[in-house]
């Protein structure tokens, strides 16, 4: 079964690049995956691109950016045994998912970057139309090899439901619950609950919009080791930040000591 779109294959009807944002694996002080975010063609923001995106292109743009992150990946970063590529689709832009994971393979073939190194993230934040599909979605990607992710965790519609109906390779919590966790008892305990859960479901679990040395410390004292923000780098257009941010075996020392 297929569609008219994924046999003839589409374009995105406008242009864009894509900036590149670090996933940090503290304990073994390495990059574990690079986020490929969309921007505009003169370093507009994703808020700009997204604009442009309505329900005739939102297939068409979807498809683009996996092949463009794909692409530029394989320039940046395509060592064996390397980085993990993160990348954001949409659910409802997926009609056939057998059918529309097409132009993702052929893209990894073609450039050589490996399957089981490409990680899809849907967000929590996009109401899903119909569970059932995004359910057969998710499936057909774990059944490819592609890792698969919920961003925003925490931040959408369905929360821990979303756990037992997906069953996804990673959680990403949403930076309204990392902000000031340090000094929030009721963040903190609701991050207890998440890691509790996804430990007994075998999930890996990152802590998104990181910026400050105490919210850093205080998930690490949690069992927290994949980190993204802006305490370590920022977003760089076609290429890859350098990173910055605390040594990660001397916060290890202060967050245990």
């Amino acid at each position: 079964m297929t569609c008219s779109a994924c046999r003839n294959g589409v374009e995105a009807p406008f242009d864009f690049t894509m900036a590149f944002h670090p996933i940090i694996d503290m304990a073994a002080r390495r990059v574990w995956a690079y986020e490929a975010l969309v921007r505009g063609p003169e370093g507009q923001g994703a808020g700009w691109v997204l604009d442009q995106v309505t329900e005739e292109n939102r297939y068409a743009f979807d498809q683009s950016c996996r092949v463009k992150a794909i692409e530029m990946a394989t320039e940046l970063f395509n060592e064996p045994d390397g980085p993990l590529l993160s990348i954001n689709f949409l659910p409802n832009a997926v009609y056939v998912p057998a059918a529309c994971i097409r132009a993702t393979l052929q893209a990894a073939d073609r450039t050589g970057f490996a399957v089981n190194r490409i990680m899809l993230e849907f967000t929590e934040g996009e109401r899903m139309e119909d569970v059932d599909h995004v359910k057969a979605i998710i499936q057909e990607y774990k059944a490819r090899n592609l890792v698969t992710a919920i961003d925003d965790f925490g931040a959408g519609f369905s929360g821990l439901g979303l756990l037992a109906e997906f069953r996804p390779d990673v959680i990403k919590l949403d930076m309204g619950l990392i902000r000031n966790v340090h000094n929030d008892h009721g963040r903190t305990a609701i991050i207890k609950g998440i890691l509790a859960t996804a430990n007994l479901l075998n999930l890996k679990i990152v802590a998104e919009g990181i910026e400050t040395l105490e919210e850093m410390q205080a998930l690490q004292a949690l069992g927290i080791n994949l980190m993204q923000g802006f305490l370590f780098a920022r977003p760089q257009i076609a290429g890859l930040p350098e990173i910055s941010g605390p040594d990660p075996a001397k916060v290890t020392l202060a967050a245990t000591g």
